[in-house]
């Protein structure tokens, strides 16, 4: 066991890079189940798993000192459930890779938007130059909701990191994220029932639906909890940029998706702005 702690401590990069493939391939694998359960029951029985995975994990207690933060773990919560709802919706309307590219527009503008430096600037009109190569204007010909929907998902994530400061603060250790993730998931069981119905009960969607749920939260969050101990994080957003090309490549491996030229070109731009944001990232309280 300490030697593959020490494996996991020297090779923080190869973690990361492990997370990063995990979660397209999860998201690409559930996607594969929308026609039987629809995007609502999928999210569900991914949020549900993965809340149960970390109660058995993490054994969080309901003590004082949670219950003192209720009103904070109930929007992180909430911010949670709508954050993977709206993701989900998106993908099923359009690629995996052009819907991880365009989530990713949430960090990045919360990251510019807490920086100074005009340097700044140039990420953002690479960003926007991608947005538009996807838009309808610029030829694309994607469905208007999906990127409705992934754009939701990008400000549901800006708010989930900041969010997650606040109940990092406030709550130690993994608790917060655990209590957050079990209350998403109670707020989705209607959605899940209403999408999916007696579909839930059967062995094999669930069995699938856990196996979605590791990949997609359990084995990522986990392998990069272990490789930020020791990867600075300017270097861990640097590789997390790679992300959008990685839910391409699995689009294409796992679902048969292929992506036009243009998408192509606009994923790459929001990849280099979100590496350049990380890169050039200054310290901020």
């Amino acid at each position: 066991m300490n030697r593959i702690s020490a494996y996991a401590s020297s090779h923080p990069t190869l973690l990361v890079l492990l997370a990063i493939a995990s979660t397209p391939i999860g998201a690409a694998f559930s996607k594969s189940l929308f026609l039987e359960v629809g995007s609502g029951g999928m999210v569900f029985l991914r949020v549900g798993f993965a809340a149960l995975s970390l109660f058995i994990i993490c054994r969080p207690k309901w003590t004082d000192k949670i219950q003192q933060h209720t009103k904070i773990l109930i929007s992180f919560g909430a911010v949670l459930a709508l954050m993977n709802f709206c993701f989900y919706a998106a993908i099923e309307r359009i690629p995996l890779g052009i819907a991880v590219a365009i989530e990713f527009i949430g960090p990045l503008g919360l990251a510019t938007l807490k920086s100074r430096r005009w340097l700044d600037i140039l990420w953002v009109i690479l960003a926007a130059g991608g947005l538009l190569l996807l838009a309808p204007i610029g030829g694309e010909t994607l469905d208007p909701w999906g990127i409705f929907f992934a754009l939701m998902a990008a400000c549901f994530w800006a708010m989930y990191i900041m969010l997650s400061v606040q109940v990092g603060q406030s709550v130690s250790g993994i608790e917060g994220l655990c209590w957050a993730m079990a209350i998403g998931a109670v707020m989705l069981i209607p959605v899940g029932i209403l999408s999916a119905g007696s579909a839930l009960l059967q062995p094999r969607l669930l069995a699938i639906g856990f196996a979605v749920a590791i990949l997609s939260s359990l084995i990522p969050y986990s392998l990069e909890m272990i490789a930020l101990r020791s990867l600075p994080l300017n270097v861990f957003g640097i590789l997390m940029s790679l992300e959008p090309m990685c839910a391409a490549i699995a689009g294409l491996v796992v679902l048969g998706e292929k992506l036009t030229l243009q998408s192509i070109i606009a994923i790459i731009l929001v990849s280099i702005a979100a590496a350049g944001t990380s890169r050039f990232r200054a310290v901020v309280s």
